[in-house]
């Protein structure tokens, strides 16, 4: 790994606003038909608004049926699996411009996670390039870094991901370096900290079912940790850039993250305050915790995967000052803002998937054992 870095500081950034007020898009953008490969997902229905909003036109391509009322009929719907040739090639009618979004989750089965997050990959940023499409933007993780043991993470640190999603994408960014080598089409890689907004449910539909039934909550260790977070709306900015600028300026790889955190103890605390029930977060120490879920995993009791409750008492941020510079990404939300607005769209939406459960971002995860310890906070 690089040199340890100092902390990169929300108060004092390091990038030149005036390197960023010179970057543009181009004056003479046109509508484009871009392909959004799990357009049905979370980040996929937010990516669909946000295009269709600056006037192009959109494929999906995704297993699950696109069950969005206010834009059903505004896009096109390819159902399938991306491992799927056929349904790939299918969906790439047209198609100018591809964003790989579809992913196999952690908590889905490891075959899965590999033959989709790799093989997947493979097979989407292959046809994109058969079917002439001038560019691939493929969406990553900072799971790709592991735990590591400086910050902020840098793009040319080591890459060591922690069990099969974290080992799948570091695998499934290798496909697309290669085909970028071999053919020199534009692959941009965006690696993004765990992203909240609207659709967002998964893990942190846990930490808001306690907030509005006014519980304290739980975390793992002391909680003045600063693991860094990003709004689905700057993610969205940010392929938007990857789609737009010139490719020379592009096609290279991007952390992207909030550029304001504080400790998590300080940001969490702003969903139990706009709950309005003067519950706190109560930190335990690391150690037993971790030891707890890593034998409630073993009995598939736990509502957590390895890599949440193994970094969760750790810093994780990395440092969006090359996208900052390079692209001029400006990410408008901080982690308390991305949560609160997350939050809030939750309880809003709450009737839609009260009685809803599953693996994906889009419903709930199961309690499991918290939902008996919840009784005790």
């Amino acid at each position: 790994m690089s040199a340890s870095a100092a902390p990169q500081s929300s108060a004092s950034p390091s990038w030149k606003p005036s390197t960023v007020s010179a970057l543009k898009l181009p004056a003479d953008e046109s509508p484009k038909r871009y392909l959004v490969t799990g357009g049905a997902g979370f980040l996929g229905i937010n990516l669909v608004r946000y295009l269709l909003a600056r006037g192009h036109e959109v494929t999906s391509l995704d297993l699950e049926p696109f069950d969005y009322p206010d834009c059903r009929s505004r896009i096109r719907e390819v159902r399938g699996d991306i491992r799927d040739a056929a349904a790939v090639r299918d969906s790439l009618h047209d198609v100018q411009i591809v964003v790989h979004c579809a992913a196999a989750l952690p908590l889905y089965k490891p075959r899965d996670i590999y033959t989709t997050d790799i093989d997947g990959t493979r097979t989407v940023m292959e046809a994109a390039h058969a079917a002439g499409c001038e560019r691939a933007v493929h969406v990553s993780s900072t799971a790709v870094y592991g735990i590591p043991d400086h910050h902020p993470l840098l793009e040319t640190d080591r890459l060591h991901g922690v069990g099969p999603y974290g080992e799948a994408k570091v695998q499934a960014e290798q496909v697309c370096v290669e085909l970028r080598k071999r053919t020199g089409m534009c692959i941009p890689i965006i690696r993004p900290k765990s992203f909240i907004g609207p659709e967002r449910l998964g893990v942190f539909a846990l930490f808001y079912d306690w907030a509005k039934d006014g519980k304290n909550f739980p975390m793992i260790g002391s909680g003045r940790n600063r693991y860094q977070l990003l709004d689905v709306e700057d993610l969205c900015d940010a392929i938007y850039l990857c789609c737009t600028l010139e490719p020379q300026r592009v096609n290279d790889v991007f952390n992207i993250g909030a550029a304001e955190f504080l400790t998590m103890r300080e940001d969490y605390q702003a969903v139990l305050d706009e709950a309005g029930f003067g519950r706190r977060i109560i930190g335990f120490p690391a150690a037993p915790m971790i030891w707890t879920l890593r034998l409630l995993e073993l009995l598939r009791m736990s509502p957590l995967y390895k890599w949440v409750y193994e970094t969760a008492s750790k810093d994780s941020f990395v440092s969006i000052d090359k996208a900052r510079q390079q692209l001029g990404f400006a990410p408008k939300f901080s982690n308390r803002d991305a949560l609160v607005r997350n939050y809030r769209w939750y309880l809003e939406n709450l009737p839609k998937f009260a009685a809803s459960s599953g693996v994906s971002h889009r419903v709930p995860w199961k309690q499991g054992c918290l939902k008996l310890v919840k009784v005790f906070f």
